[in-house]
């Protein structure tokens, strides 16, 4: 789709009496943003718009079914409870647990009466979650009872109000159970009191893959904006398609398996609020395995299909071996990190009707950013799509801040609608992130003549060999070209000649013996001599991963340094 296409299709949407009609807004004093002049003005607003969808299925859970109706009806229920618990506009309640029937209601609740919901990391360890409780202020937990077991202990020094979900050991004391909570249904309607679109929230803590987690503060207008900029790419696609209306939900009621946790904001937005706003069916899947992905996809004709590269690749390549074309997929998309280019292509090669898609965003963007499908990520498959009507974009020198010519790599800087306030209680991250009303991504990109955004690395992820800047992700897509190579991870290890020298692990496929100059042969058929790793290592188990499904670089990275130190 060229350039000049998708422009006047956006205008078309966007432009004086169009359907999305934007108009510009000085958001908190600060920046102009772009804003859609029909968005709703908070985030209850766009749950209570899903009583359109009556009782269309929501939410289904290892058999547990949800309507659209059940979900508001909870939220109220639990909204009310927070409130006779004393919990009020401003103030912060946690959220901590797995991806369970309860969370949509848990996410809203806090925010109907005006406080902010807090997205705690339902990996982190006990006293992870404490850390969150005391850096985000939070007077009230809602937790599940795996993760009640790690901060148990801990909540008398905490003194938070506890709600336990789904809790099968003995509450300790002072906590209470969900469904004592609630009490029986149907309860009270659901009236969320007024709010103004800048209030905040939601806190969302950054994943701490590469840094300490920090807790990113939107408010109501970042977060319903980012939904629209989706929905306004995704309808000037069906503009370009020659499609009038979209299709969803009363025609074909869209269905997505969600295998990334609520607490990630790509889970929570583009699953989550996304089936809240378009009327989208999701099917909760408790533990990642390609093997039951396919069956459930077959079982409950999933059209939608978003995750990590990493997973997107278990499904492809254990469809493919199975020979299971799945054809009620439409779509599978991607995020949270680079996908490599085989990947891409072989998703239409696999599935009878799926298309790939793909973007960029980040937590402090609401998960919002760029967007790019089809035939375009097809023909362009590094590329993560062109920027959101909603946002401004820069390339800029990582030093000066001086904005570069287009096709000149720098610092991906940002700003408009969906990025977030601040940091919560962090004014020296703030201070360095935050530049006259522009984020500092730390992405290192292109812009390209046909105005695709091309990502190259993190800044502190680049790595300086003998003064030669090598990107890991080029180096990792290299690596997935390579036959029989199942997952892999390049990273940079100090040399004391050269001051970094490039490091691989790489896991084979089942029953595909490598060999490490083997793969630096392959490599060298797509990069230069000096980007191939030097230190290449083989393991026959699974790479770790974070929460969001993104390998665990940092812990692989200081195992090998642990092996080398130890001559292992």
């Amino acid at each position: 789709m060229s350039a000049n296409a998708r422009r006047q299709a956006l205008d078309s949407l966007t432009g004086p009496g169009g359907e999305y009609e934007l108009v510009a807004v000085r958001v908190r004093g600060g920046n102009v943003c772009r804003v859609v002049r029909s968005a709703p003005e908070s985030v209850p607003d766009l749950l209570l718009g899903t009583l359109r969808f009556g009782d269309l299925e929501y939410l289904e859970y290892l058999g547990e079914t949800y309507t659209f109706s059940d979900v508001v009806s909870q939220t109220a229920r639990l909204a009310e409870a927070l409130r006779r618990m004393g919990v009020g506009r401003g103030d912060h309640v946690a959220v901590c647990m797995r991806n369970l029937p309860e969370w949509p209601a848990a996410f809203f609740a806090p925010m109907a009466l005006g406080a902010v919901t807090v997205s705690l990391n339902g990996w982190w360890s006990g006293e992870e979650i404490e850390y969150g409780l005391r850096d985000a202020a939070a007077g009230t937990l809602i937790v599940d009872g795996g993760r009640m077991s790690r901060i148990a202990g801990r909540l008398g020094a905490l003194g938070v109000r506890t709600i336990a979900v789904r809790a099968s050991e003995p509450l300790p004391e002072g906590a209470a159970a969900w469904e004592d909570v609630l009490g029986p249904a149907p309860g009270p309607d659901l009236a969320p009191v007024p709010v103004a679109p800048d209030d905040d929230c939601l806190m969302l803590y950054t994943s701490g893959s590469t840094a300490g987690p920090k807790g990113a503060v939107s408010t109501h207008r970042n977060v319903v904006h980012a939904l629209f900029a989706w929905e306004i790419e995704n309808r000037a696609q069906a503009i370009l398609r020659g499609e009038s209306v979209p299709s969803e939900p009363f025609e074909v009621q869209h269905r997505m398996l969600v295998t990334i946790p609520f607490f990630h904001v790509t889970a929570c937005h583009c699953c989550m609020l996304t089936a809240v706003r378009l009327g989208r069916r999701l099917t909760l899947m408790r533990k990642w395995d390609p093997e039951h992905a396919l069956d459930l996809i077959e079982r409950d004709r999933i059209t939608h299909f978003i995750s990590v590269p990493t997973i997107t690749g278990d499904l492809v390549r254990v469809a493919a071996e199975r020979g299971r074309s799945l054809p009620s997929l439409l779509a599978i998309g991607g995020g949270g990190s680079h996908r490599p280019a085989r990947q891409v292509s072989a998703i239409p090669e696999t599935f009878e009707n799926a298309q790939p898609g793909t973007g960029w965003g980040m937590t402090e963007t609401n998960a919002i950013g760029t967007q790019i499908s089809a035939l375009d990520y097809l023909n362009a498959p590094t590329s993560s799509g062109r920027r959101s009507v909603l946002m401004d974009m820069k390339i800029v020198d990582p030093e000066s801040g001086e904005e570069l010519p287009r096709g000149e790599t720098g610092e991906l800087w940002v700003r408009g609608t969906p990025v977030v306030r601040a940091y919560w209680n962090k004014p020296e991250a703030n201070a360095e992130a935050f530049r006259d009303g522009w984020f500092r991504t730390g992405d290192l990109a292109y812009v390209n003549e046909l105005e695709f955004i091309h990502f190259v690395d993190r800044i502190k992820e680049i790595v300086i060999r003998g003064g030669e800047n090598i990107s890991c992700l080029n180096v990792e897509d290299a690596l997935y070209r390579c036959e029989g190579v199942a997952e892999a991870v390049a990273f940079g290890v100090p040399d004391e000649r050269l001051g970094e020298e490039l490091a691989a692990v790489i896991v084979p496929r089942n029953g595909v013996e490598l060999t490490a100059e083997g793969v630096r042969r392959s490599m060298e058929e797509h990069l230069g001599r000096f980007e191939v790793p030097t230190r290449i290592l083989f393991r026959s188990d699974p790479l770790p991963r974070i929460a969001t499904g993104k390998f665990a670089k940092r812990r692989i990275r200081q195992d090998v340094l642990e092996g080398l130190s130890s001559g292992r």
